[in-house]
C-alpha cells in the first residue's frame, strides 16, 4: 500500500475544497445568514451526496480497468484533459468572490440537508470529476479497485466535510476577510489552477 499517494490525495483534495466554488460559497452564505447549524446541515447533505458518485465511479471504472489496458489509458487521458480544461476555465474566470447577496430564504435543518444532497447528486460534473480524479490515485496492488475507490471516496468526503464544516462555523469572520482582502481571490484562483494542472499531469503519468 502506497501511503504517499494517499497523503497526496488528501492534500490536493484539501486545496480543491478551499478553492471558491458554488458549494462552499453556498455553505458560507447559509452560515452567514442563518447560522452555523444551517451551514453544517448543507455540508452534511453535500458530503453524503458524494457517496452516490463514488459508487457510480467505483463499479463503472473498476470494470473498465479489468477489461483493457487501452481503455484504462483512454480514461487517464480523458481525466487529464478534463482537469486541464478545468484549469483553463478557472484561468478565464474572474478572481473576485461574490458575496453580495443580502439574504437567503430560511429553511429547516432537514430541508437544507436535502438541498445539499440533491445539489450534489444531480450534478453530473461531480461524477465526471471523480472519474477524472480517482484512477490516478489507486494506491494498492492487493486491494480490489472497488475498495480503493471507496477509500478514496470516503477520504474525499472526510476532507470536504472538515473544510466545508470550518467554513460554516467560521462563516462570519471568513466573509469579512474575503470582502476586505481582494488579493485572496487571486491567490485562490492560481492555487486552483496549479492544483488542477498538477493532478492532470500526475494522472497522465500514473501506472495501473
Amino acid at each position: 500500500m502506497n501511503y504517499d499517494i494517499l497523503y497526496t490525495f488528501v492534500l490536493t483534495t484539501s486545496l480543491l475544497a478551499l478553492s471558491p466554488g458554488p458549494d462552499n460559497i453556498f455553505v458560507l452564505m447559509q452560515g452567514m445568514v442563518n447560522g452555523k447549524k444551517h451551514g453544517l446541515s448543507v455540508v452534511v447533505g453535500l458530503t453524503f451526496g458524494c457517496l452516490v458518485h463514488t459508487t457510480l465511479v467505483a463499479f463503472g471504472v473498476s470494470a473498465i480497468i479489468k477489461q483493457s489496458e487501452v481503455l484504462f489509458f483512454i480514461i487517464k487521458l480523458f481525466g487529464a484533459l478534463y482537469l486541464f480544461f478545468l484549469a483553463y476555465k478557472v484561468f478565464k474566470s474572474s478572481s473576485s468572490i461574490d458575496l453580495s447577496e443580502n439574504s437567503l430564504p430560511s429553511k429547516s435543518l432537514w430541508g437544507l440537508f436535502k438541498q445539499g444532497f440533491v445539489m450534489n447528486v444531480l450534478n453530473p460534473k461531480v461524477s465526471i470529476f471523480f472519474l477524472a480524479f480517482f484512477p490516478g490515485f489507486l494506491f494498492s496492488k492487493t486491494l480490489s479497485n472497488v475498495v480503493q475507490f471507496y477509500v478514496l471516496g470516503l477520504l474525499f468526503m472526510a476532507v470536504s466535510f472538515v473544510v466545508f464544516g470550518l467554513i460554516a462555523v467560521l462563516a462570519g469572520s471568513i466573509s469579512d476577510y474575503l470582502k476586505t482582502n481582494a488579493k485572496i481571490g487571486i491567490v485562490l484562483k492560481w492555487t486552483q489552477i496549479i492544483v488542477f494542472i498538477g493532478i492532470g499531469v500526475f494522472i497522465l503519468f500514473s501506472e495501473k
